[in-house]
């Protein structure tokens, strides 16, 4: 089974663009683990025609907070529909489990003993500024965390959080994770 596990970056925020529409943004980059070569890869737009080859070669995509906020927003920039390619999104799998919402920081502190490297209001800062390798390097450390808690979940069937100081498990049901879907998807690529 291929999986993209990946994660994109903007280059404003929803203040910016008076809705709280996740396809009003515009992305900055969008960076993926690609399962089948083991690589990380990071796109800026002129690049998505590069993009989609991996996205549409995938079996299934994995993000966080992907379903609610990355997949709409790449949808914008896509010819076709995202939304039929299997995809997994973490944060779901954890709300639907503990029935509320928790940051990918503090799942991978208490799961990976791990931190993120920043936020994203710092990577639309420094987009602003110029700064796009720090961008990139941000956005392929969060892809490598999400991958590493997906991985984590699959071996453990949990990830775990801090609450009041105490680290909890949160059950997570991975048998049909990689169960592979018929993809009805409109194909930007010759075939």
């Amino acid at each position: 089974m291929r999986k993209i596990v990946f994660d994109i970056e903007t280059s404003n925020q929803f203040s910016d663009v008076g809705s709280a529409n996740p396809a009003a943004l515009d992305i900055s980059v969008v960076c993926i683990y690609d399962s089948e070569s083991d690589a990380y890869l990071s796109f800026e737009q002129e690049q998505f025609s590069e993009l989609w080859k991996y996205i549409e070669s995938a079996d299934m995509l994995i993000g966080f907070n992907s379903d609610h906020f990355d997949i709409p927003l790449l949808n914008k920039y896509y010819p076709g529909d995202l939304s039929h390619i299997k995809s997994l999104d973490l944060l779901k799998e954890v709300y639907e489990s503990l029935g509320r919402r928790i940051k990918l920081d503090t799942i991978a502190e208490a799961t990976l003993g791990k931190k993120k490297s920043g936020h994203g209001l710092q990577a639309i800062q420094w987009w602003r500024n110029g700064e796009k390798q720090k961008v990139i390097d941000y956005c392929i450390q969060d892809v490598k965390v999400t991958k590493e808690i997906y991985d984590y979940a699959r071996a453990h069937n949990n990830v775990k959080y801090k609450d009041l100081g105490k680290i909890k498990e949160i059950p997570l049901d991975t048998a049909k994770w990689e169960e592979k879907r018929d993809a009805a998807l409109t194909h930007t690529l010759p075939f």
